[in-house]
């Protein structure tokens, strides 16, 4: 079901069960109806023809201070040189008051959304603390300089913090009370070693070669190869592990409206890794991301999230002249000219991935630089200042190519300093398409794949931002006053002999109730139309150990007859639903991940429920859950 973070064994039982399901349930006659499919916060093409390009500008003087008051006529924009209508246009300014966002519904106990309302305008800003690419050291410092920032923060700023290891994990949602944020940074952040650097702590007293001691040529150069493979090894970790937290990151940031400053505190990642003319084998190193690099700044952009990488470490000095390594030799000879050049060619390759990680979503890069707290606030007062306008491009060809996009202020104020959003590429994504036929599109589609493993997988995990793709609600209540000593039907337990998943249980039941729109319908040449929905509820402990599963998977197989019938009742604003049972421990703190994936479009809705916020509510009435939305606004046409 999402490979790569459960035990097989339990992969294999779940996946049995949700199959045996499926097929007792092969055509489906569905409760609610549905309209035609619509498209998520995070697509990017209207099938009535409309698109829709959004392009966030920063508009400063030449002493970086932001510059207002100016109108949609002193701005033109040029997409691959050709001009474009502004359609809309809007100005932004830090400070000002907030437009009230719609209300979160009321809910009974027990019953829970991943809904989150937002303004509907002002910037949301990120802090992000890379701990997968960042030493220990370098964290403490980070931690350090926020509890500076947070202590002055403006209290109408919104803020959430993320952490990434191995994965991304949400450490704060977001808030504009200093006072949470500050508990966050004081508790929450906590330095991690990360496994895939060389120097995880910090200490800038890297090993010497193992190569140094040995007294053949031959055997020097083959461990100095082996050493240098094992570290583009690793890189190469580094860099897809990050990559796949910044796609699940812009796919949460999507169902926020309007523009995100995500602010990476990070030691910085090259998107490539060169050949090394010091070794036998100067290729064998070489490795490239650029692929997974345009797919996840396409998100990115489309989610209108702006990225401001602050490099951790701060102002940078040559290890080979730390005072760790004095006396230890190296200080002449062609080891340590290559021990300069490899350090300097690094810093190059990762200051040029952040910049254009800025560029090319209309942030700002901050490197050499020992003000952190600074650099944040920088980042925010100038995220936080804009212009949003919009054009619907001449160019309807949704061929795959990069566009350029230019955008210029009349002769007035054509000394200002701009920042945006550099081009875009015209993806259909009914139909993707790559230029470079063949080859590259084999190569797009492993992309692609990997891409929706990832999402799956960390759609999933304990503690991951949960996604809005499929809103909806879900009650979660217990089924029963007694415990149990045995577990519900249907649920898949951690296989490991040493699993903490011990009696006595609770059973709970949990109904879903989503709009029926979650659902992808795709036409048959026999005039039907089919779809499959899977439900799922993963039991967690706190350190993210799954203990126990179930789940539901439905094929549905609509006649031309049924389809109709479907779209009709779909007027009245019916949805969808499916009941699950689980069984929790009662004597251990546990965390329910429930989820409704739309398996054609790779969509998924999660909510996370701590187990002893319902443990002791009244059991489940007979009456079922309601699919009544929450009350949103009308999604507006789709952003490329």
């Amino acid at each position: 079901m999402f490979p790569g973070r459960f035990p097989r064994t339990f992969l294999t039982l779940l996946s049995a069960t949700l199959a045996a399901v499926a097929g007792a349930q092969t055509q489906v006659q569905p409760q609610a109806p549905e309209p035609p499919p619509t498209h998520p916060a995070n697509a990017t093409v209207l099938h009535a023809g409309t698109q829709l390009v959004i392009v966030d500008v920063v508009v400063q003087d030449k002493d970086g201070h932001p510059i207002h008051g100016l109108k949609k006529e002193d701005f033109s924009l040029l997409e691959d040189k050709k001009p474009q209508e502004v359609t809309t246009f809007e100005e932004h300014a830090l400070g000002s008051p907030a437009k009230p966002g719609p209300a979160m519904p009321n809910m009974p106990p027990g019953t829970f959304t991943n809904y989150t309302p937002a303004p509907p305008s002002g910037a949301l800003n990120i802090l992000l603390l890379d701990a997968l690419n960042t030493p220990m050291k370098d964290q403490s410092y980070v931690r350090y300089q926020l509890q500076q920032y947070v202590n002055k923060a403006d209290p109408g700023t919104r803020i959430a913090i993320f952490g990434l290891n191995n994965r991304l994990t949400i450490l704060q949602g977001f808030t504009s009370d200093p006072q949470v944020l500050k508990n966050a940074v004081d508790h929450k952040l906590l330095p991690r070693a990360s496994n895939l650097l060389d120097d995880p702590v910090g200490t800038d007293s890297d090993s010497d070669l193992l190569s140094s001691g040995l007294g053949s040529s031959q055997a020097s150069a083959n461990v100095a190869q082996f050493e240098a493979m094992t570290a583009s090894f690793q890189m190469q970790l580094r860099m897809q592990y990050t990559l796949d937290a910044f796609n699940v990151l812009a796919r949460y940031l999507s169902g926020f409206p309007g523009r995100k400053n995500l602010i990476w505190f990070s030691g910085s990642f090259p998107l490539d890794i060169l050949p090394d003319a010091s070794l036998a084998d100067p290729f064998s190193v070489v490795a490239s991301s650029e692929d997974e690099f345009r797919e996840t700044t396409s998100l990115l952009t489309r989610a209108e999230v702006a990225i401001y990488p602050i490099d951790a470490r701060g102002l940078m000095v040559n290890p080979v002249f730390s005072a760790a390594r004095s006396g230890r030799g190296m200080t002449t000879g062609p080891a340590f000219a290559n021990a300069i050049a490899s350090f300097g060619q690094s810093q190059a390759l990762e200051h040029i991935t952040m910049e254009a990680m800025a560029n090319d979503t209309g942030g700002h890069a901050f490197y050499n630089t020992n003000g952190l707290a600074d650099a944040v606030a920088k980042a925010i007062e100038t995220g936080s200042n804009y212009y949003t306008i919009a054009y619907t491009p001449t160019n309807r060809k949704w061929d795959g190519n990069y566009r350029n996009i230019a955008v210029k202020l009349s002769g007035a104020y054509n000394g200002y300093k701009l920042a945006y959003r550099q081009g875009y590429f015209a993806d259909d994504p009914d139909h993707p398409h790559n230029k470079e036929e063949a080859v590259s599109m084999t190569e797009a589609a492993a992309v692609q794949s990997h891409s929706a493993v990832a999402y799956a997988d960390a759609a999933m995990a304990r503690g991951a931002p949960t996604p809005q793709d499929i809103l909806f609600k879900v009650r979660v209540l217990p089924a029963s006053t007694t415990t149990e000593d045995t577990l519900a039907a249907g649920n898949v337990p951690d296989p490991d002999p040493k699993s903490k998943l011990k009696g006595p249980y609770r059973r709970f039941d949990i109904d879903y109730a989503a709009l029926a729109a979650a659902v992808t319908l795709k036409a048959q040449p026999d005039g039907s139309h089919t779809g499959a929905v899977e439900f799922t509820v993963l039991l967690y402990d706190p350190d993210g150990k799954l203990l126990n599963a179930a789940g539901k998977s439905v094929n549905i197989n609509l006649t031309p007859e049924n389809y109709k019938q479907y779209l009709e009742a779909a007027k009245a604003g019916t949805g969808i639903g499916a009941h699950l049972e689980i069984s929790a421990p009662v004597k251990q703190e546990t965390y329910l991940r429930i989820a409704i994936h739309d398996i054609p479009s790779n969509h998924f809705g999660v909510v996370e429920v701590p187990v002893s916020s319902v443990i002791h509510l009244p059991p489940a009435p007979p009456t079922p859950i309601t699919a009544t939305p929450p009350n949103t606004n009308p999604t507006p046409p789709t952003p490329q």
